[in-house]
């Protein structure tokens, strides 16, 4: 089946297909289109005159591979698939579920003659045995769920109606979220019960079965209260009142436990708080952003927007998906909402307000902690305002434009 072509995520795994010294380890919240990225990767080496022998495809989730546990039934499928001495492609899904799999993994690319390329839900994937056995060895390509840049490039090649103002196809995609499988489905009602599904398959096969969870409501509220909170200032001290006031008694330890299952399973992401003075990282207080807004308007039947957490959580989510590292910025009593920082150790600022044609005093507040920061590297306040203006080199952005267009910070 031919699949929606990822191109953010193709380009950067190109250069490395032919490579038999590195695992090409893809990983993702659950549903956000790995498995289709590992399906166009194949189908791409076959239109560049791979032969189908040299390619193996095990989906290890499937009911045909799903009894595939252990090391030694992992390494016997690879085996069966090793039919001639030509370079040999492997494409393992949700390769996780086997115990011990990087002993095997390891094993076969030592040999010269695989590329190998693996999928998995969760941080588990990169944590402990592989970290210590693959150290140098291997090169993690992170997906996230459709970016607003994908969105309607996903919809166009499916054939799905398109607003014809941007605007309007933001606010669609806030409120439906970036899955792939629900721009398939026609009604709410029907995306709805399928982020559901996706967050009960989270539960299930990322979560209960990694940490031991004494009581699965406890874990509902702190879950439910985090991505209910998105975006915003939060600490362990804050959880544990706000949680203990619903009437569930609960540990800061056991709060972050749970956080840590959170992040894990990639159902919400940390960004980290950074003094841009001392040039330190800030611990205690931290925001966290969802992988998906789906995540929240699936639990609450409110489809009313509150734009600035959502425009700062589809930000996160677009400039992670290329490949920048994201952080908070304070500049003594004033906060930078995200600092941004490329490959190239390259930094940019950034700003996020639905507004800033309210008042004087609005324009203000956004423009004046970028106006705090004295280095020479690009600065933004991106908001969804169509009249657009300068101040003090500080470069004016509508946030649909910019991501619709695929544009770099």
């Amino acid at each position: 089946m031919e699949w929606f072509p990822r191109e953010n995520y193709l380009r950067k795994v190109r250069d490395f297909y032919h490579a038999t010294d590195i695992i090409k380890v893809i990983t993702g919240v659950r549903r956000c289109g790995k498995s289709c990225l590992m399906e166009t990767i194949a189908n791409e080496l076959r239109a560049g005159g791979i032969n189908e022998d040299n390619i193996a495809y095990f989906d290890l989730d499937s009911k045909k591979y799903n009894k595939i546990t252990k090391a030694d039934q992992l390494e016997e499928l690879i085996n069966s698939a090793d039919k001639n001495k030509d370079t040999k492609y492997l494409f393992i899904d949700e390769v996780q579920n086997v115990e011990g799999f990087e002993i095997v993994l390891n094993g076969f690319r030592g040999t010269g003659e695989w590329s190998i390329f693996v999928t998995g839900s969760n941080s588990y994937l990169l944590s402990g045995e592989l970290m210590t056995k693959l150290t140098g060895r291997y090169i993690e390509f992170e997906m996230f769920p459709l970016s607003f840049e994908e969105y309607e490039q996903f919809k166009e090649y499916y054939g799905k109606p398109i607003a014809a103002e941007r605007a309007v196809e933001m606010q669609n995609y806030v409120l439906e979220g970036g899955f792939p499988r629900m721009i398939t489905l026609d009604s709410m009602a029907a995306k709805r019960r399928y982020v559901q599904s996706v967050i009960d398959e989270i539960y299930e096969k990322d979560i209960r079965k990694r940490i031991k969870i004494r009581n699965k409501s406890t874990f509902e509220t702190v879950q439910k209260y985090v991505i209910n909170n998105f975006g915003a200032t939060t600490s362990l001290k804050s959880l544990k009142k706000a949680i203990n006031q619903t009437g569930t008694p609960i540990s800061e330890a056991t709060i972050a436990r749970y956080i840590k299952a959170l992040v894990d399973a990639k159902i919400i992401y940390e960004c980290p708080r950074f003094d841009m003075k001392s040039k330190k990282s800030l611990s205690g207080e931290k925001k966290y952003y969802l992988a998906d807004l789906s995540f929240f308007y699936v639990q609450n039947t409110d489809n009313r927007i509150n734009f600035g957490p959502v425009l700062e959580n589809v930000t996160y989510i677009y400039a992670r998906s290329h490949d920048y590292s994201v952080s908070i910025g304070r500049i003594g009593k004033l906060e930078c909402d995200f600092i941004l920082r490329n490959d190239a150790m390259q930094y940019s600022y950034v700003q996020v307000s639905y507004t800033i044609a309210l008042s004087k005093e609005t324009e203000d507040r956004e423009y004046r902690p970028l106006e705090k920061i004295k280095d020479n590297y690009p600065k933004y306040v991106a908001t969804l305002d169509p009249l657009l203006q300068q101040r003090n080199g500080i470069v004016h952005i509508n946030l649909v434009d910019f991501i619709k267009d695929g544009k770099n910070f």
